[in-house]
């Protein structure tokens, strides 16, 4: 595998960090590539014991909180208010149907980092830990375990978080073993984690079609997911005049495009909208549809834009819904921040790349990820590696190798500077 910095610099073993990207892979692999692998789900818990077990085969303490979160430390055997340790990691959960780095790279790689440096001896003087997040993709509730281990969990709501298929967050992490009540409990004391940075695919295409080997992230976009449902009257498909039918489902369609409409005219020329869940009922062909059920997403890097497009989409569905003679519930699901990263961090990030030879370049992510809760108690960054086609939440997602290697090293020199 080629190299593009000097052989005495400490590296990362790539054929190493290849192996276990394989082998987490195998976890909710699916028969033509791919990974479904949920939070919580049988796949997902087996993934988290094979993850933990690599962990203390490299030496590293392991423990896991009471958010689901595992972590793999160097130098503590849990978090302190006097610890000032320096946190790596990403998540191993997956979207349905997605691939195999999204999340598994960051703690792979961070994993890989700290073996590396157990192994040559490479000192640190701050402790070292990296982390496996759990619920990342928002299965059940946004950056689900980051949120818990920032302080930001809602106890009261706890109840009320499901999956979009009905499926509740409580029995979920109860058939895995863990209490949803008590995550609040995961909160790091203050002062514990000194500075955080997440390696990730760019999942875009911009690094790419630049040529440029590693972005460093200089801000991070909210996602905002909002469920509208539109209530009607079911009757006849065929008997029931065509200008007296109240359907639901019409409401949710007309709803769905013009929404994109408001985001690309009020979005600020970065906010993007998606609408990725759609239900209908009673979902038969011969009967006018009595509701229309829909989640809106809208992400986007400046919090009162996004405060802004939720107000008009709210007042959007009430048009519509008035127009077409239907009801409308429009309800919160989720809502992270747009965070900026850390001039220290990304400071750090470049001067890895100086040292291994690497050019880079400064972009936002589009996507969100754990490191906008972590911004909120620490110094925080991230550095991006090129994703093939811009690829990612679909079965073709991949990087290739001299890619993955390449970002790995830098977080292994960007964790020593911050450390040192």
């Amino acid at each position: 595998m080629s190299r593009l910095y000097s052989p005495s610099v400490i590296t990362i073993s790539a054929s190493r960090l290849a192996s276990r990207i394989d082998a987490l892979a195998r976890f909710g692999g699916l028969p033509g590539g791919g990974v479904t692998r949920p939070c919580w789900s049988p796949q997902h818990e087996e993934a988290r014991a094979w993850l933990t077990g690599e962990m203390r085969a490299a030496g590293l303490e392991t423990w896991v909180d009471g958010a689901g979160n595992v972590f793999g430390a160097l130098g503590i055997h849990a978090f302190s208010a006097d610890g000032g340790a320096v946190l790596t990691g990403s998540h191993i959960d997956t979207v349905p149907e997605g691939g195999v780095l999204d999340g598994a790279l960051g703690v792979l790689a961070g994993l890989e980092a700290f073996q590396t440096i157990r192994e040559a001896k490479a000192p640190h003087r701050r402790p070292l830990a990296v982390a496996a997040w759990s619920d990342e993709e928002g299965r059940y509730g946004s950056l689900f375990g980051s949120r818990a281990f920032c302080g930001r969990f809602d106890p009261a709501r706890v109840e009320a978080m499901a999956a979009s298929d009905g499926e509740r967050l409580v029995d979920a992490m109860a058939r895995a073993g863990f209490d949803a009540r008590r995550a609040g409990e995961a909160m790091a004391p203050g002062g514990a984690v000194a500075a955080y940075v997440e390696l990730h695919i760019e999942q875009g295409p911009r690094l790419e079609e630049a040529a440029i080997p590693i972005g460093v992230v200089d801000s991070i976009v909210g996602v905002h997911r909002t469920r509208v449902v539109f209530v009607g009257q079911a009757d006849h498909a065929g008997t029931t005049p065509m200008e007296r039918r109240r359907d639901g489902f019409l409401a949710a369609a007309e709803y769905a495009l013009k929404a994109r409409d408001l985001v690309l005219k009020h979005g600020g020329g970065k906010s993007v909208t998606n609408v990725g869940v759609v239900r209908v009922h009673p979902g038969v062909t011969n009967i006018v549809p009595a509701r229309g059920e829909l989640v809106h997403e809208v992400r986007g890097p400046d919090r009162e834009t996004l405060a802004r497009l939720d107000r008009r989409s709210a007042a959007l569905a009430r048009r519509v819904a008035r127009r077409r003679g239907v009801e409308v519930q429009v309800e919160a699901m989720s809502a992270t921040t747009p965070a900026i990263c850390s001039a220290r961090v990304q400071a750090a990030i470049e001067a890895a790349c100086a040292t291994l030879g690497l050019r880079s370049t400064h972009l936002y992510s589009a996507a969100g990820h754990d490191a906008q809760n972590l911004a909120t108690i620490t110094d925080t960054g991230m550095i991006f590696i090129p994703s093939k086609g811009g690829r990612s939440h679909r079965v073709d997602e991949t990087s290739d190798g001299d890619a993955i290697e390449r970002g790995a090293n830098v977080l292994l020199h960007t964790l020593l500077a911050l450390a040192a």
